[in-house]
């Protein structure tokens, strides 16, 4: 059994839950310190872990609870406030911190949260790492009961980190000229909108070029409501009304990045990448021709890219995985449909912000618009529809299930794709059919939606 299959506790990207219940109680918060600081002493004597965590109310405390058990075992801890996921992936490895820790849940509604764990490297702690970390703190979990977060002192934040990853992000475009560009943003409410400002500010000292940042006021309960990256519509209507080049519109801790065009049309990660990967390869970077995505990613895709001259692999939906691929061939672009896009010669881990820039970059540069960059991608009609189970049991022991499943893989054969997959984070079947027929596409993912919903459905 491989690591993920064994998981009970971190998911594809961390833990996640409701703040206060379980694994996101107080105890297994304080439990997370203690093992994390354990790990980290049998190579270092006194670790180093920086903090960062995105505009949740519930940040805080999960901060200094999970603080608390790391200084009780014997690890030191700074702060970056709130800062995207990234930045914390950037900032430990250049820092020379010992280990990285977000509180963050993504683009989950803000009544949830997270912990994600990042090695000194500046990637996501291996899934054998964290496994052999669950057994210990469930067991501290079980042995400290912790009725108020609130009696563990604040973690105090250090702004000059937050700085330091803005000129970082300044500096992987140099020479970027947004003169010609019209720019609107969408922050979520969340981790962006205490970068994006300064960022925007420093690009755009004298104020000439016009920037419109929409979603900067968060107020600990509206991170993701109705906006970001979720609601990619919110940021292509103001495009629209402002009749501006492009939007940005970012998740809730602004690893990923969806973009809007000047034809109130949302544009995807898999756009991204062809766009990305067109430019990469023109200019000699990218390594082998190829891309990786994720099973996630449209036909459409695979058939422009191959057009160019350029191969895409597929790996199983998670940056992490993703990124794996990659490591394996070496490949200087991949990515998810999703937004997350991973330039491994800038950055570890997916940013949205990075990706913004190189988009920014991209169009400065050809003097092109998204929409002229990406004319020629087809999207084959995709639907995705999610489905609340109240168990995760293998899809392949559920025979009304594979039998659904097996009936829309004979219909569409090689004119479609079907993809059926448990939400690494969330108690969710996602099922996701491809097609050139949107009759077939939509009558097969109703029939294997509600056979899921039949036999695991809450």
């Amino acid at each position: 059994m491989n690591a993920s299959a064994a998981r009970k506790l971190f998911g594809t990207d961390g833990i996640r839950s409701i703040a206060g219940e379980a694994p996101l109680d107080p105890s297994t918060i304080y439990g997370v310190g203690l093992a994390l600081a354990h790990t980290l002493r049998k190579t270092t004597a006194r670790p180093r872990i920086l903090f960062g965590r995105d505009t949740r109310e519930s940040g805080p405390w999960i901060a200094a609870t999970l603080a608390e058990g790391l200084r009780q075992a014997g690890a030191q801890v700074e702060s970056a406030g709130v800062v995207t996921t990234p930045a914390v992936a950037f900032l430990t490895r250049t820092h020379g911190f010992d280990a990285g820790v977000v509180i963050s849940a993504s683009h989950n509604p803000w009544q949830d949260n997270g912990i994600k764990l990042f090695g000194a490297d500046g990637f996501k702690l291996p899934d054998a790492v964290e496994l052999a970390m669950e057994e210990e703190i469930f067991y501290h979990a079980s042995q400290v009961q912790i009725s108020d977060p609130r009696c563990f002192a604040p973690v105090v934040d250090n702004p000059d980190l937050q700085a330091d990853y803005i000129q970082f992000l300044i500096d992987c475009v140099p020479g970027l000229s947004l003169s010609s560009l019209k720019i609107v943003a969408d922050c979520a409410n969340g981790a962006a909108a205490a970068i994006a400002p300064e960022l925007f500010r420093r690009l755009n000292p004298d104020g000439r070029v016009q920037v419109t940042l929409l979603n900067i006021a968060p107020d600990g309960r509206n991170i993701n409501a109705g906006c970001g990256a979720l609601h990619p519509e919110c940021v292509a209507n103001e495009v629209k009304a402002r009749a501006a080049s492009i939007g940005l519109t970012f998740d809730g801790d602004a690893d990923r990045c969806m973009l809007a065009g000047a034809h109130d049309n949302v544009i995807n990660g898999d756009a991204i990448m062809l766009m990305a990967a067109r430019d990469l390869k023109t200019r000699g970077m990218l390594t082998g021709d190829l891309v990786v995505a994720t099973t996630m990613s449209n036909m459409g895709l695979e058939a422009a890219l191959k057009r160019s001259g350029i191969r895409m692999d597929r790996a199983p939906v998670g940056d992490r995985y993703v990124l794996e691929e990659m490591q394996k061939q070496n490949a200087a672009l991949g990515g998810e449909q999703s937004g997350h896009i991973l330039f491994p010669h800038l950055a570890t881990t997916g940013d949205g912000l990075l990706t913004a820039l190189v988009v920014l970059d991209l169009l400065a540069r050809t003097g092109k618009s998204i929409e002229q960059l990406t004319a020629d991608l087809k999207v084959f009609p995709q639907v995705i529809v999610n489905v609340k189970v109240r168990e995760k049991k293998p899809l392949d022991s559920v025979p009304a299930v594979t039998q659904a499943i097996r009936a829309a893989e004979l219909e569409l054969n090689d004119a479609g794709r079907v993809v059926v997959r448990y939400s690494g984070t969330e108690s969710l079947a996602r099922v996701m059919i491809e097609a050139e027929s949107e009759e077939a596409m939509r009558r097969h993912a109703d029939a294997i939606a509600a056979a899921i919903r039949n036999e695991l459905g809450v």
